[in-house]
């Protein structure tokens, strides 16, 4: 089952005993889980009738005892388990959980109690007996990263249930100010619908004046600049970064990174994988994968592999004082927009 038929499931009245969600979108899954709060639980009955766990600190057994027991003053409770490595790889809990309580409860599970697992990590250890159980007896989620097309869409569709729609491009604009983070991205897109007003529209002049960029989001835009040969703009955000007192040895450290990302991605992309697959492959997110491949197709693989060179003797070069940091960063993006 994925996200999107679990939760109309939920809403039809249709809820499982056990969920267990994990992912990197830990914004989506906070919004899973409040979703969830929202349907089966009246508004009345939550102070009593969810019940949060972190595992790093109970038992899992303690767990299952609060999921058998009768809910007190309510009609059904929802547990909310923050799992401490219970499904995922990596360091062992300083508790002894004992998983067999929790495997002998997914054969009859509590019809009064939901139980919600909130895996701590990107993936699940298949190799688990523990896993391959919920797997089949309870509902797994996988909250991943959006596509670049999903994410656009993401953006569009919250600010529509805000009555705002965006110009074309906009959403764009958004991604590349605020980088791709949904936290970062609801927040942004709620002052942006506040100051468009009910039936209004988010144009990009908007996005420009009141959405601030990260460095990074700055260093993307500069190396967007310079693969257009839009070298006056490009330099006018590297006088901005300055001028934000950023250091330049790490300006250039992220432009590298850009650079470095263009080629791997050109490389696998030459190699036919998707961009889905190059982003699990190099841990970025898809949108961030897209726009490099539109980057990269304008240059030419020896082209890059020259420029990062010419990065790391300038890295050198700026570490050991042979040149000033602010001139010969200059100097580089000078010769690169030439």
């Amino acid at each position: 089952m994925d996200v999107k038929s679990a939760t109309k499931a939920i809403r039809n009245g249709e809820t499982a005993p056990i969920y267990v969600l994990y992912g990197t979108e830990k914004y989506q899954i906070q919004q899973f889980t409040d979703m969830l709060k929202e349907q089966v639980i009246e508004e009345e009955h939550r102070d009593f009738a969810i019940i949060p766990y972190d595992l790093s600190e109970t038992p899992v057994e303690v767990v299952i005892e609060e999921a058998e027991t009768v809910p007190f003053l309510v009609p059904r409770k929802l547990i909310i388990v923050r799992d401490a490595g219970l499904f995922t790889a990596g360091k062992e809990s300083k508790i002894d959980h004992q998983v067999d309580r929790l495997l002998t409860y997914m054969d009859n599970p509590a019809d009064y109690s939901t139980i919600v697992f909130l895996a701590q990590g990107d993936k699940l250890d298949e190799r688990k007996k523990l896993v391959k159980a919920v797997k089949k007896q309870a509902v797994v989620l996988a909250f991943a990263p959006l596509s670049g097309e999903e994410l656009l869409n993401w953006i569009v569709k919250l600010a529509k249930q805000r009555d705002v729609s965006f110009e074309a491009g906009a959403a764009d604009t958004l991604v590349s100010y605020a980088g791709t983070g949904l936290q970062t991205l609801s927040a942004e897109v709620d002052k942006l619908c506040l100051y468009a007003g009910n039936g209004g529209t988010i144009r990009r002049a908007d996005i420009e004046s009141l959405v601030a960029r990260s460095t990074e989001q700055n260093v993307f835009a500069l190396v967007e600049e310079l693969a257009n040969l839009r070298l006056e703009k490009a330099l006018g955000l590297f006088y901005e970064l300055l001028k934000q007192r950023e250091e330049p040895i790490k300006i250039a450290a992220l432009i590298a990174r850009q650079f470095r990302i263009m080629i791997q991605v050109k490389e696998l992309g030459q190699q036919s994988y998707s961009q889905q697959q190059i982003a699990s492959q190099l841990g970025l997110h898809p949108y961030a994968v897209k726009i490099a491949g539109e980057q990269a197709r304008k240059f030419q693989p020896e082209r890059l592999r020259n420029i990062l060179s010419h990065l790391s003797e300038l890295d050198y070069q700026m570490k050991t004082g042979a040149v000033d940091k602010v001139l010969g960063l200059e100097l580089f993006l000078l010769r690169l927009g030439a």
